[in-house]
């Protein structure tokens, strides 16, 4: 891929980011650190074009966890556009420890090119 590509790729990822809607409800106005213990973490694959373009940065993911300590929902805060889907994914495959009440909170992924 071209540089003049990848940089045509990163700007309308940027804008569409950038104008797509913030989620808001009741789950957000916990948000924060996840109060419950991570059972299994699941760390983000670094993405191609990412790598390729030196991208580096933290995607912060705000997650509904189930009483199960299923991940319910989540969704990108912040972060690098390029970077996000795959905290997203990651994120929906954490498992936390089981409790009364479902809970929410904020996971940071921290991607460095390597």
């Amino acid at each position: 891929m071209s540089r003049r590509t990848a940089a045509a790729l990163l700007a309308v990822l940027t804008l569409a980011v950038t104008l797509s809607p913030i989620h808001s409800g009741a789950q957000q106005a916990q948000s924060g650190e996840l109060l419950r213990r991570a059972i299994t973490k699941v760390q983000p694959t670094y993405p191609d074009l990412a790598r390729k373009m030196s991208i580096a940065g933290t995607v912060k993911i705000q997650v509904v966890v189930a009483p199960n300590g299923i991940v319910k929902d989540a969704h990108v805060v912040g972060g690098h556009p390029v970077l996000a889907n795959a905290a997203l994914d990651a994120a929906k495959k954490w498992r936390f420890e089981s409790a009364s009440e479902e809970s929410s909170g904020v996971i940071d992924f921290k991607f460095e090119p390597r």
